[in-house]
């Protein structure tokens, strides 16, 4: 099945997000969209699934033009769509939630699931998506939850898939059987539009890439153009996508971490009694497979997580046991995996949520009165710094894209003095211009002296940053390594092959 755009318009006040687009898909083609951040991508496609109605512009299927005025509507036309931010109930079985708004009774007005349940079987088993009905969602991988919101789009016969910025909750592991997937999908006639900003990906599976560069089509390429070429298509100019990343001398430890163990509230051990240094001037970078204690290990940096053992010196300080705020005026500079649970207050304006941690101290306020004026003058200057897209910085912090979020937490947190940065998934959701800001400033703070904690599941990130690895495996660091250790030990290391 075939989809074309023809002058699709938004905009939203003053902004423009999409301007006049043109685009075609091919039936049984891949074709890729790509775009920095706020580029206008998933406006174009929640147009296309009902969920905004443009100002202006068609849309066709099979050359026909059809009316779409919400999900249902684009379900009828053959058209599914996987969103970015999972709509599942976690508590909910695969079943339930594949049925959901869609519930046929049985007898005596009784949800009847066995039908559902075949069919999910059915297609999990054509493609090999090893998913069973029963499972509560919650109790899932991330790429398994994945799988049932395409079986939900597949379920209800759609013909043209869209998949809205797929891989950028993934593992590397879970990337691959992604594409595996899509592949798949292409074979058995499938379209799917495939929104990114990661070019490795789209040169992996795209028979057609469109570029979108602040709410316009700027390009077409096909899958052999180098990734400097797209990159520079994206942004707009020329993107350094490997850093420069100079040596650069150590200096004295840190951050000392001892016999450190984190338990669940049954007590389980989700890190088991590690223990590491990190000197001023170094990256040391945490890897491993998601899932491996990686994301406990950098919330209790800060005492975010609650059942803690062990010591965290930072300089001649004990964290352990202090409150989050003390943890940070100790001087820690902390980029959150989950920018939207730990990083942000959705309620809150973009200049609030830029002072969050000094909002108490000299210039924002003096004695318990915050100046409006010296908030809202600070956060236009770090607006700019970090080239945050936004219409004002008294929005809601809420309204911006997922990378522009990412900027506002990156823009609080390096913009004071600290003597350590904890940085997880610091890039997650970035386009490859906000990556390479990113890794830039990260370096920055590496040679000026700080010590800087990396966690990221991107192995060409920790490579780019990193000048020692230490691989997470079952809670435990298994081996700490130096950066020009090859990507296949490396992964070795990460799967628990401790001799590797």
């Amino acid at each position: 099945m075939s989809l074309e755009l023809r002058g699709i318009t938004k905009s939203f006040g003053a902004l423009v997000a999409n301007d006049n687009i043109d685009l075609k898909v091919a039936a049984g083609e891949i074709h890729a969209i790509l775009g920095e951040n706020g580029a206008g991508k998933s406006t174009l496609m929640n147009i296309v699934y009902g969920l905004v109605q443009p100002d202006k512009g068609e849309i066709l299927v099979d050359d026909i033009v059809q009316k779409i005025a919400e999900p249902s509507d684009a379900l009828a036309a053959g058209i599914g769509m996987v969103h970015q931010h999972f709509m599942l109930i976690p508590v909910f079985t695969v079943a339930e939630n594949i049925v959901l708004g869609h519930e046929v009774s049985g007898k005596l007005g009784s949800l009847d699931l066995h039908n559902a349940k075949a069919e999910i079987k059915r297609i999990s088993d054509e493609f090999k998506f090893d998913v069973d009905p029963d499972a509560i969602v919650e109790n899932l991988p991330v790429g398994v939850q994945q799988r049932v919101e395409i079986i939900r789009a597949l379920i209800y016969d759609a013909k043209v898939l869209i998949l809205d910025e797929p891989t950028a909750v993934l593992t590397p592991q879970e990337t691959d059987g992604l594409l595996e997937i899509m592949r798949k999908l292409k074979s058995k006639g499938t379209s799917i539009i495939f929104i990114t900003h990661k070019l490795r990906e789209v040169k992996a599976v795209a028979d057609q890439i469109t570029i979108i560069r602040r709410g316009k089509i700027v390009g077409t390429a096909s899958p052999s153009a180098s990734q400097d070429e797209l990159a520079s298509l994206m942004v707009g100019r020329p993107v350094e996508l490997s850093p420069d990343k100079s040596a650069h001398p150590m200096g004295e430890v840190v951050l000392s971490v001892r016999d450190l163990r984190i338990e669940d509230s049954t007590g389980r051990a989700l890190v088991k009694d590690i223990s590491f240094e990190v000197k001023t001037g170094e990256v040391l970078a945490i890897a491993g497979v998601q899932g491996n204690g990686q994301s406990e290990l950098a919330r209790a940096m800060i005492n975010l997580e609650p059942h803690i053992k062990g010591s965290i010196t930072l300089g001649q300080s004990e964290l352990v046991g202090k409150s989050v705020r003390q943890s940070l005026h100790e001087g820690i500079a902390f980029i959150p995996e989950s920018r939207e649970l730990d990083g942000l207050i959705a309620s809150l304006s973009i200049a609030e949520n830029l002072i969050l941690d000094l909002h108490d101290m000299p210039p924002y306020a003096r004695g318990v009165q915050i100046s409006p004026s010296v908030v809202g003058s600070e956060a236009e200057k770090k607006s700019k710094e970090f080239d945050i897209r936004l219409q004002s910085v008294q929005d809601p912090v809420s309204s911006l894209s997922g990378g522009n979020k990412q900027k506002v937490v990156l823009a609080r947190e390096l913009s004071r003095p600290v003597q350590l940065l904890v940085a997880s998934q610091p890039t997650r959701g970035l386009d490859v211009g906000s990556i390479e800001f990113v890794h830039e400033r990260i370096l920055a703070e590496r040679d000026a002296g700080r010590a800087v904690l990396l966690f990221s599941t991107e192995l060409d990130e920790v490579f780019a940053l990193a000048d020692r690895i230490a691989v997470m495996y079952r809670g435990e660091i298994i081996k700490i390594v130096p950066a020009t250790v090859s990507a296949q030990d490396l992964g070795l290391l990460m799967a628990g092959v401790e001799h590797a």
